[in-house]
């Protein structure tokens, strides 16, 4: 059971874990956290804050190892309920970014700590946390069927447009930025159709301090590069394909790996010593 959806890491992850492996995986989220549709493989509730966690924690019962994302808050209530059950945590960015510490009440409750991006990898971060790539669905983002017009470039405005201009000029491009904030959200499925356009996608971010995001690349550039785009990223350099480790498959692989790993670990655990 995947609680929470964090920019749909847990519908990937779970519709490639199903198909390859035969399990049956449930994915939810709260519907008023999903405005784009990231819930592609899973069901979204219709509840408030405390009214999802209490159906979450009941519905938990039924499955062998709950992937939480995101929302740690609720290990502790996992584990008081079910303290033989496997419990995955899986960070994102903002959830942990700089808040390792502070947070160790929560993940310190889990039997896994996962993070998707490098630049999580702090001095507080715990040595036993993995690193796990963002996977991308390719099933909805795959190479184009049509040629986009030459140098132009498509930016996602996320409080660093000054720089993404900068980037843009350097490589002679002509940019399209889409500001969410005054142009409404783009929906997930609808993205390739957007990306398509465009020759390049330009990856800059700032945090809401205004913080530069120094993250490799982030899951709307890896869906560009999966879609065909080449992407520049924050630095200057450019991206031309999708990454091995960034193929949902081989996410899925790993995970699954995981889950058997716990699952062999709490049998272990039940069994106790042998006579």
């Amino acid at each position: 059971m995947h609680i929470g959806n964090t920019a749909g890491v847990g519908s990937v992850i779970a519709k490639y874990v199903d198909r390859q492996f035969g399990t049956h995986s449930l994915v939810v989220a709260r519907r008023v956290s999903d405005p784009v549709g990231f819930t592609t493989y899973g069901d979204l509730w219709n509840n408030g804050p405390k009214m999802f966690t209490l159906k979450c924690l009941l519905t938990a019962r039924k499955y062998d190892i709950v992937h939480v994302h995101y929302f740690d808050k609720i290990l502790p209530y996992l584990k008081l309920l079910y303290p033989g059950k496997p419990v995955v945590m899986h960070y994102h960015g903002d959830d942990i970014r700089n808040k390792w510490k502070l947070r160790s009440k929560y993940w310190r409750k889990s039997d896994a700590i996962l993070y998707s991006t490098l630049d999580l990898s702090e001095a507080d971060t715990p040595k036993h946390a993995m690193y796990l790539p963002n996977p991308v669905d390719i099933d909805i983002f795959h190479p184009c069927l049509r040629k986009p017009e030459p140098q132009t470039a498509f930016h996602l405005s996320y409080n660093a447009d000054v720089l993404a201009q900068t980037l843009a000029r350097d490589h002679g491009l002509k940019l399209t930025i889409h500001d969410w904030k005054t142009e409404g959200r783009i929906p997930h499925r609808k993205l390739p159709e957007i990306l398509c356009n465009y020759e390049y996608y330009i990856d800059a971010r700032r945090s809401p301090d205004q913080a530069l995001l120094r993250v490799p690349l982030s899951k709307t550039a890896l869906e560009a590069l999966a879609c065909g785009l080449k992407v520049i990223t924050w630095s200057g350099s450019t991206a031309h394909e999708l990454p091995p480790e960034n193929h949902p498959e081989e996410a899925a692989k790993r995970v699954f790996s995981i889950y058997l790993g716990l699952l062999e670990r709490t049998r272990n655990k039940n069994q106790g010593p042998k006579a």
